[in-house]
């Protein structure tokens, strides 16, 4: 694939089509192709002072603003799909449109969302090929063939039939909009999502055995955050360490504010390194805010700023996250759930127990079991009582 790309971006320059834009599935993938366009120029004439920009949502906001900078010497920007239609890259003139991305699909066996490469739609095929017009006529080159296309699904999957039906069917219940099998739905998911749905929010306790609604079930629809994290707070309100599980739920709810740069990954991860805890990656969260905190009110605006970028620290993910632990606060003390307990050590006993959607209390036997082939199975008894 790095080939290919590479040997359409010397053609384009060469035949002089303007700034080039690439896509590709991901960052590792932006990474790897980076590296060898660079490599690659230094013993091509065609790729010789071109510069390479990457664009990809965990880019930090200065890269990523780079790409609207004035230049003169030409561009080939690898983007992930963040360039498809969120945003418009000025002064392109060529696209080189690989045929994959990354599509965000729940798995109703691994319970987790998870980002496979896939084949885009026609749709999206066509979406990309419209970047190089914007500005003037342009050129596109697939690689992949005609036959390919036309094979391809017109349209991009709709995201109802991708993910976790759970947050859905719990503010249906809570909104009183029946039952989501017998809901109009366009293009209803199928129904292992939907048991999958179900079976979630009974686990985490919001629905009886009959799929009614519980007095949890309504308190964890007033919360606008995953139920999964919703149940960590409100077992966080027996535990006594609201304070600390807000501060968890919130980042978990936000993009990650470490920012990790390639060229500059070592230096950050040193720097990261001392929000890091031997036990937990949940307790580096609750020594990351504190530091936050303390700094927030020490620093002038423009000073916090630079000492974030010092850091490798998103100022505007900080914010947010400031934000949003702001709001699910103020909706705690409105559902008269106390935030201002003393911090303790029950926050992380909490998260451990929670075990994403598989809630019940779990019991590791003592004692190992061996199978047929000789090897230890720990086996995992679960209670009856959620938390």
């Amino acid at each position: 694939m790095n080939s290919a790309v590479i040997d359409g971006c010397e053609t384009l320059l060469a035949e002089r089509y303007g700034d080039i834009l690439v896509f590709l599935s991901g960052e590792r993938e932006i990474r790897d192709l980076a590296e060898a366009l660079r490599k690659h120029a230094g013993r091509s004439k065609g790729l010789h002072g071109a510069d390479v920009l990457p664009l990809f949502a965990r880019l930090s906001n200065t890269e990523q603003n780079r790409i609207f900078e004035n230049h003169t010497r030409p561009r080939i920007v690898l983007s992930t799909n963040v360039a498809e239609t969120s945003l418009t890259v000025p002064g392109i003139r060529s696209v080189i449109d690989t045929g994959v991305a990354r599509v965000s699909r729940y798995s109703v066996r691994g319970k987790m969302q998870q980002l496979p490469i896939e084949k885009i739609s026609r749709a999206s095929a066509d979406q990309r090929k419209g970047r190089c017009g914007r500005e003037a006529p342009g050129i596109c080159i697939r690689l992949y063939d005609e036959e390919d296309f036309e094979a391809r699904p017109a349209f991009t999957e709709p995201e109802i039939l991708r993910t976790n039906l759970a947050s859905v069917i719990l503010q249906m219940a809570s909104m009183k909009l029946g039952k989501i099998e017998d809901f109009p739905l366009i293009e209803p998911p199928e129904g292992k999502f939907i048991n999958d749905g179900y079976r979630t929010l009974q686990e985490l306790g919001a629905l009886d055995d009959k799929r009614r609604l519980l007095t949890l079930g309504r308190q964890l629809a007033r919360l606008p955050i995953d139920p999964r994290l919703a149940r960590m707070l409100l077992a966080a309100r027996d535990e006594g360490c609201v304070a600390d599980v807000l501060t968890i739920t919130s980042a978990l709810s936000v993009q990650d504010p470490r920012e990790r740069p390639f060229e500059k990954r070592q230096q950050a991860d040193e720097l990261h390194a001392e929000f890091n805890h031997e036990q937990s990656d949940f307790l580096a969260w609750l020594a990351l805010w504190d530091f936050v905190r303390v700094q927030r009110k020490a620093l002038s605006g423009s000073k916090f700023r630079k000492m974030c970028r010092q850091r490798f620290l998103s100022p505007v993910r900080l914010f947010e996250w400031m934000e949003v632990r702001r709001q699910l606060e103020a909706l705690c003390r409105a559902m008269k759930i106390r935030t201002r307990a003393e911090p303790g050590e029950g926050n992380h006993k909490e998260i451990l127990l929670r075990k994403t959607s598989r809630a019940n209390r779990v019991k590791i036997q003592e004692t190992a079991k061996p199978n047929r082939n000789k090897r230890k199975l720990w086996v995992l008894k679960r209670r009856s009582t959620i938390f």
